[in-house]
C-alpha cells in the first residue's frame, strides 16, 4: 500500500501485481501477465507521477514517469527481497531482502545491512529518511536495525502477539510506526492514532503507509481491506468476492500431481508448490485460493515436466485450508495447506 503525495487517495499492490488506484491515486496500470515471483512491495516517484513494483527475486516494474535504475531479477539471493523505498529525488531506490541485505540503484546510497548478520526474525520492510540520508529496516520480532539514522526504539525484547509486518515514517516527528499483523500499532517518537489490535480481522494485515503531514496512517490487509486512522481518509479497499475453485481440466493425455514442500507452513513464510506432470517443457500456472482472495503464481516445466513454484503466503487466515490448483495445458491437478 503506498499513499498519494497528496493524501486524497492510495494505490494497493497484491502479489500478482495488480495494481488498484483509490481516491485520486492516478491509476497507471498493472502487470499483464503474473510474474515469475510475487510483488512484495510498491514505491512512488516524488510527484505521484508513477510507480515502481517489486518482487521477492528483486525483480523491478516501473509504471508512469517511474525509470528503472536496475534489479536483482537475474542475481541468485541468499534470501528473497521483501520491501523497497525510493530516494526523494526518484531517481533511485533501495530493495532490502529478508536477511537485511541492501541493494541500492541510481542515487540511492549504500549505509549499510544486516546481511552479515545472524537475526533473530527476518526482516519485513524498510523506511528510507526523507532526504534520503538513511534507513530503517524492521524485523518480524519488532527488532529495529538503523543506519545513519536515529535508532528510537524496538520491540526486539518484548513477546509480541502477532509478528510486525511492515513500518512508516513520521515526517513531522522523525518517529516511526510499526504495525503488527493484527493491527497492533507501535509508535516510537511518534502520535498513536489507533489501531485494529482488538478487533477481529476478517484477514491479516500485511503493511501500512502514513501522510506526509505525520497526522495519519492506514493499513491495508491481506484481502485488500483498508483501515484509517488519523487525518488519514478511507477511499476504498481491494476486497473482492474470490472466484470459484476452477474444475479439474478435461480428461486426456496430459497429467499432473502437485504436493506442498508444508502441508501445514506457518504464517509469514514461503511454500513450494512441486508439480509432476508428462508435459515437459511448459508454462505453467499455480494459484493459490485464500479465504477471500486469488493468487495466481507462473512458472515452466523442465525437461522431465517438473517444476517447484516458490510463494510468500503472509499472515494467511489460520487454520483455512487454501487450495492450490496447478495448470499445465490441459492437465490440471489440486492439492492444499493449512496455514498454522
Amino acid at each position: 500500500m503506498l499513499a498519494a503525495p497528496d493524501d486524497g487517495g492510495y494505490w494497493i499492490a497484491n502479489y500478482a501485481g495488480v495494481v488498484v488506484a483509490c481516491g485520486d491515486a492516478t491509476d497507471f496500470g498493472s502487470l499483464g501477465v503474473a510474474p515469475n515471483q510475487p510483488i512484495v512491495g510498491i514505491a512512488a516517484t516524488p510527484d505521484g507521477g508513477g510507480f515502481w513494483l517489486v518482487a521477492s527475486d528483486g525483480g523491478i516494474f516501473a509504471f508512469g514517469d517511474a525509470q528503472f535504475y536496475g534489479s536483482t531479477g537475474s542475481i541468485r539471493l541468499n534470501k528473497p527481497v521483501v520491501g523497497m523505498a525510493a530516494t526523494p529525488s526518484g531517481q533511485g531506490y533501495w530493495l532490502v531482502a529478508a536477511d537485511g541485505g541492501i541493494f541500492a540503484f541510481g542515487d540511492a546510497q549504500f549505509y549499510g545491512s544486516t546481511g552479515g548478520l545472524h537475526l533473530n526474525a527476518p526482516i519485513v520492510g524498510m523506511a528510507a529518511a526523507p532526504n534520503g540520508s538513511g534507513y530503517w529496516l524492521v524485523a518480524t520480532d519488532g527488532g529495529i536495525f538503523a543506519f545513519n539514522v536515529p535508532f528510537l526504539g524496538s520491540m526486539g525484547a518484548v513477546r509480541l502477539n502477532r509478528p510486525v509486518v511492515g513500518m512508516a515514517l513520521d515526517i513531522a516527528t522523525g518517529g516511526y510506526w510499526l504495525v503488527a499483523a493484527d493491527g497492533g500499532i507501535f509508535a516510537f517518537n511518534a502520535p498513536f492514532f489507533g489501531s485494529t489490535g482488538g478487533i477481529t480481522l476478517n484477514e491479516a494485515i500485511v503493511g501500512m503507509e502514513a501522510n506526509v503531514s505525520g497526522s495519519g496512517y492506514r493499513f491495508v490487509a491481506l484481502d485488500g481491506g483498508v483501515f484509517d486512522f488519523g487525518t488519514s481518509q478511507f477511499f476504498g479497499s481491494a476486497v473482492a468476492p474470490p472466484p470459484p475453485i476452477p474444475p479439474p481440466g478435461p480428461v486426456g493425455s496430459a497429467s499432473c500431481t502437485v504436493s506442498m514442500s508444508n502441508p501445514s507452513p506457518p504464517q509469514y513464510s514461503y511454500e513450494t508448490a512441486n508439480v509432476q506432470s508428462n508435459v515437459p517443457g511448459s508454462p505453467l500456472t499455480v494459484t493459490a485460493y485464500y479465504k477471500t482472495t486469488t493468487h495466481p503464481f507462473s512458472g515452466a516445466t523442465d525437461a522431465s515436466g517438473n517444476a517447484a513454484v516458490n510463494f510468500y503466503i503472509s499472515g494467511a487466515t489460520t487454520g483455512y485450508p487454501v487450495n492450490v490448483i496447478a495448470t499445465i495445458g490441459a492437465a490440471s491437478c489440486s492439492t492444499s495447506f493449512t496455514p498454522q
